[in-house]
């Protein structure tokens, strides 16, 4: 498996986004099944999605024209500590009532049927 990046945003220069797409088009052409696209503009991850044909886009805070969206399920229910990423949505915290395990269901739903909508992500809020 080969990763770029750290935690920061990738591609926001002409030039890294350059980069990104040559690469992206060199793992397509090596067989790669699919590409996960982590903190990248969102005009970016749309393209990369439009011009890859073998190989499906996952974003997580990559914008919502990926082939494919993943969240962290901690994240989706709040249930970590510090700072949480511009692209994290708490859909624990969007249910009403008490939440427990029936609420964590009703949660992980919630981002299924977001996902499937298209409201989530939304490009304002959870995307560069």
């Amino acid at each position: 498996m080969h990763a770029l990046g750290g935690y920061r945003l990738q591609g926001k220069t002409p030039e890294a986004a350059s980069i990104m797409k040559r690469h992206a088009h060199e793992l397509q052409d090596a067989g790669a099944s699919l590409l996960v696209l982590e903190m990248v503009p969102a005009a970016l991850a749309g393209e990369l999605t439009a011009e890859l044909t073998h190989c499906p886009t996952i974003g997580i805070g990559a914008g919502n024209g990926t082939a494919g969206q993943v969240l962290v399920l901690h994240d989706m229910l709040g249930a970590n500590l510090g700072k949480m990423p511009k692209f994290v949505r708490n859909f624990m915290a969007d249910l009403p009532g008490p939440s427990g395990q029936h609420g964590i269901r009703q949660a992980m739903q919630a981002y299924v049927e977001a996902v499937k909508c298209g409201s989530f992500p939304d490009n304002s809020q959870h995307a560069w």
